[in-house]
């Protein structure tokens, strides 16, 4: 992979892959300025150890003894995207999760941070004040966004041009160990959000050493990553690297993997299938659990399937479809952007098999498009409400809880907490934070500035009357964009922050709702905009029937079930969960299979089966 590795003793080995090169010189500029040759190999790699050199030191690689650049694989940009490279010492931090051998992903939680919004401080280190919360909450791991080094202070992450740095205005490689031991102490499991598809603009310098590039694909980003013509494999040695690098120097516990569908690779041992071998050999080295999830626009169950059997092998996807058919009935204006959606079957479809475009020609994409996941577990699947993605790609940054109503927040909740998925909640969803998540970068190139100013005003056009977008570059963008904590103990806030808390314990100790058996679950729908999901243990020993009403009007549904009397779990309409104190519409307590229940507009209710025998 290239970099810098301190061995101690004041030795460090440096490496860079450059195989076009004719010369590599190793410039160190601080704590005394001194250059040195480098020595070539077969395989493209220039490499020399050097003496006299401590953690902290400062260096460039200069390519044909031309100019200095900064290292590609760089553990440290303490100066920026343009500055020079820092030596560290991995080894020099002192773990305290020796015990921590990581969490199963069908038990997960998953809450995605962005780090320099989640908190005012912006640090790795901030975020572990808010720990205790999270566990509150029900929270077992958190998925953080990109942290690779990008340019400035602020950005989504996407733009990172130093996939081996820690950002360095988030408090670089130590401040993220310290968040990761710190979590790992409070059975937290830690998972990364990484770019592999592409390299952001400014500070990208990859050309300046190989062809990491190729013009034989094309990304929304431009040439695609060189993963299958000439000298392909240093750069697929550099990116199945860094996986291994994030677990074993930042105990790092899974992966998120951005837009798997535009890494191209016509190898005959793929990519993903390199960097699963690699994994698997040090899963097995450690006897640390490891998660990698993808993000995929390909509706393709190949890519949760084994290598084995010609799949990707990921642990598992995020599941969009699930996400747009549950908004689209929460929202009716989310139909002017998923208008493939918006029918309740498509939900109950959801439920049941997963991707809801699996095969049918769908007018979005002009194209049948997808393949059935029928046959998939649930837990081979991550669902959401709201992600980065879909607040920040809105005109105005709007979360879904500045979308829907109150009612609506619950149901969503519901809907996504109670179903046979691993559930994700984007930070702040759980109390309902009303702050909008822009889209913020901080560079310094003008001429990019304005093309993203641009691109931004292009990528909007369709939504001409929802106004301007804001300014990417402005401080206040950004500044606007930061969670505000103090909200959870506000009424209606806090009345939400409960209601997750209780979903999520009933998730959680409820064996019906903990079977990731798609294919054992029952649908009903009652009326145009209810759908009632029928689920049982994996032992059919427990039975729960959750139905959701999302009309603006009372439907009734006939209950059916396994169970001849079934007892009330949970109720949005009673008074706990409602901020008018008039509005308290309560439901039966026992209702027996076959009696009508009333659901009352924009609400959920859960029933349990129980045995009549115990009733009084």
């Amino acid at each position: 992979m290239g970099g810098s590795a301190y061995l101690g003793n004041g030795r460090c080995v440096f490496s860079v892959w450059a195989p076009e090169k004719k010369s590599m010189q190793l410039h160190i500029v601080s704590p005394e300025d001194r250059v040195v040759s480098m020595i070539a190999s077969d395989e493209g790699y220039f490499t020399i150890e050097v003496e006299g050199v401590l953690p902290g030191a400062r260096y460039f690689f200069k390519p044909n003894d031309d100019r200095d650049v900064p290292d590609p694989a760089s553990h440290s940009q303490p100066d920026g995207v343009h500055g020079a490279s820092e030596v560290l010492d991995h080894q020099a931090f002192l773990w305290s999760d020796q015990h921590w051998k990581g969490l199963a992903f069908e038990n997960l939680i998953l809450y995605e941070i962005h780090v320099g919004t989640f908190t005012r401080e912006g640090t790795f280190e901030a975020i572990i004040s808010r720990l205790d919360d999270l566990i509150d909450l029900g929270v077992n791991a958190i998925e953080i966004m990109p942290v690779a080094q990008f340019p400035g202070k602020r950005n989504w992450g996407y733009d990172g041009v130093f996939p081996y740095a820690a950002q360095n205005s988030y408090g670089g490689a130590d401040g993220l160990k310290k968040l990761v031991d710190a979590c790992h102490r409070k059975e937290i499991a830690v998972l990364l959000d990484v770019v592999y598809n592409h390299i952001g603009p400014e500070g990208n310098y990859f050309n300046e050493f190989g062809p990491y590039f190729t013009k034989k694909y094309n990304t929304p980003w431009g040439d695609a990553i060189n993963l299958d013509t000439e000298w392909a494999d240093g750069v697929r040695d550099f990116f199945s690297d860094n996986a291994v690098y994030w677990i074993e120097n930042f105990h790092i516990d899974g992966l998120r993997l951005d837009a798997i569908h535009t890494v191209f690779d016509s190898s005959a041992i793929h990519f993903w299938e390199l960097l699963q071998e690699k994994i698997t050999t040090l899963q097995k080295k450690t006897g640390r659990i490891f998660h990698m999830i993808a993000e995929s626009d390909l509706n393709s169950p190949r890519v949760v399937q084994p290598i084995s059997k010609n799949g990707f092998g990921f642990t598992a996807q995020w599941l969009d479809d699930f996400h747009h058919a549950l908004y689209v009935l929460l929202d009716p204006n989310g139909k002017s952007r998923y208008f493939d959606f918006g029918k309740v079957e498509q939900l109950a479809k959801a439920y049941v098999e997963g991707f809801v475009h699996s095969g049918e020609y769908v007018h979005f994409r002009k194209r049948k498009y997808g393949a059935s996941s029928a046959g998939i577990p649930g837990n081979k699947f991550v669902v959401f409400n709201v992600n980065h993605d879909q607040a920040g790609n809105r005109v105005n940054g709007e979360r879904l809880s500045m979308l829907v109503d109150f009612e609506r927040l619950k149901l969503a909740a519901a809907g996504m907490l109670l179903a046979p998925y691993i559930p994700m909640l984007f930070m702040g969803e759980e109390y309902g934070d009303d702050t909008p998540f822009f889209y913020f970068v901080d560079h310094s190139d003008r001429r990019l500035i304005e093309a993203v100013r641009k691109g931004r005003r292009e990528e909007f056009a369709a939504f001409k009357n929802e106004g301007n977008p804001r300014d990417p570059q402005d401080e206040q963008t950004f500044l606007d964009s930061i969670l505000r904590w103090n909200k959870r103990t506000e009424r209606k806030h806090a009345i939400l922050l409960r209601w997750h808390k209780t979903l999520i314990a009933l998730r959680q100790t409820t064996p019906a709702l903990q079977n990731f058996d798609k294919q054992s679950i029952r649908t009903q729908i009652a009326g145009d905009k209810t759908l009632v999901i029928q689920r049982v243990a994996s032992d059919s020993r427990d039975e729960v029937v959750i139905a959701l009403n999302f009309s603006e009007q009372t439907e009734h549904y006939t209950v059916c079930g396994n169970g001849e009397i079934y007892r009330k779990m949970l109720d949005s309409k009673e008074r706990e969960w409602t901020i008018n104190d008039n509005e308290e519409a309560r439901l039966r307590e026992i209702v027996k299979s076959g009696s009508i229940l009333p659901l009352p507009p924009c609400s959920v209710a859960v029933y349990a089966v129980v045995d009549d025998r115990a009733i009084t």
